[in-house]
């Protein structure tokens, strides 16, 4: 399959005598396996977005649109009260913290339960729309601003690093900053992409190198230690990555390791550049210091594939993100356009007034 036509997330509508369900891929098993798994239930909701069988913050926040449809469906099954339905719901929006888009998306749904089902299914369906057609305008807009800053006036294709995975796996299709990637390969100027394996969980091998070799897209899969001396050897023209959130000063929260690619392109004097919708914007975070940082399981860093691989006395530390300072953030591609970031040009993303901060 065409990793163009993936949808991460999707609803399925009960058969006769069954019940609905949020169809999610099951990113635990590729690259070896493309599979579904059907979750009927917010525990089994949870329990995906925990173990990122759903990961990426725009799908994660479809999950969290269509999961209030599914907390509405159990509940009606179960026969709980609202308390009930609101508590189910809450979980649902606490199950990453540090993704705003699973809270946001939350939101915005969440007060057309007493609509009903439709109105509900409406408007996660607009979600997902919603950020399909932000992804595909992410990659027009940062395939000009690259081709424009790296190379103006030359028709040579690109070298890109890019770290965790940011495609259509993560989205609700096309993806952030590897829709940026997939632009500037449809338009013939790509030379080669490194994707960073990201460690623990291998996102960037097992999923982003999926992505490319579905496209046919050259790429190299590198160590994560590798990335500053590929950088700063001069074998990158630009980074780009995506976020979990990006702060009201420009700080921006990615899959851990990511503060290190920024240092070396600052080093390297190399657009170091930052893909996200407006949904990930939250201008009511003032900076990175506020953002919540997941601590994820030891095992992830003390085992491998079941086996400890560190001695019994050690500890493992688990930062599932890091925050890289807006100093060091080039530009933040959005839907909307492009904005340097280091030029102080992030407040004029979004409007605090906005009535629909999940949209476009």
């Amino acid at each position: 399959m065409n990793s163009q036509e993936l949808r991460a997330v999707t609803w399925t509508a009960a058969a006769e005598d069954g019940v609905p369900s949020v169809s999610l891929i099951d990113q635990t098993v590729l690259p070896h396996t493309l599979e579904r798994l059907d979750v009927t239930t917010v525990d089994g909701l949870v329990d995906a977005i925990v173990r990122l069988v759903v990961r990426g913050a725009p799908a994660i926040g479809a999950a969290g649109g269509y999961g209030v449809a599914l907390a509405m469906a159990q509940a009606a099954r179960e026969g709980w009260d609202r308390a009930r339905l609101d508590a189910e719901v809450d979980r649902i929006r606490a199950a990453r913290p540090t993704a705003v888009n699973l809270m946001v998306c939350v939101d915005r749904v969440r007060p057309l339960v007493d609509k009903g089902m439709a109105a509900v299914l409406a408007e996660a369906d607009a979600i997902v729309q919603e950020d399909l057609a932000a992804n595909h305008a992410m990659g027009a807009h940062g395939a000009d601003w690259l081709l424009d800053r790296v190379a103006p006036g030359s028709d040579r294709p690109l070298r890109i690093l890019t770290h965790c995975n940011t495609g259509a796996l993560a989205t609700a299709g096309w993806g952030t900053a590897l829709g940026v990637i997939r632009e500037l390969h449809a338009r013939g100027r790509l030379e080669t992409v490194y994707a960073d394996e990201t460690r623990p969980l291998l996102q960037g091998a097992r999923l982003t190198a999926w992505e490319l070799a579905q496209e046919g897209i050259p790429h190299y899969v590198q160590a994560d230690g590798a990335a500053a001396g590929t950088i700063l050897r001069g074998e990158v023209d630009a980074a780009i990555v995506g976020a979990d959130r990006v702060a009201a000063n420009g700080d921006t929260a990615n899959k851990v390791g990511t503060v290190a690619v920024a240092l070396a392109c600052a080093h390297a004097g190399i657009p170091f550049i930052v893909a996200a919708p407006t949904t990930t914007v939250d201008l009511a975070t003032a900076s990175g210091d506020d953002i919540h940082i997941e601590l994820r399981s030891e095992d992830e860093v003390l085992e491998w594939a079941g086996v400890r691989t560190a001695p019994a006395a050690s500890r493992g530390h688990n930062p599932a993100f890091d925050v890289t300072p807006g100093s060091l953030v080039t530009a933040l591609v959005t839907e909307r356009g492009v904005l340097e970031v280091a030029a102080g040009e992030l407040p004029g993303v979004s409007g605090t007034a906005d009535p629909r901060p999940c949209g476009v």
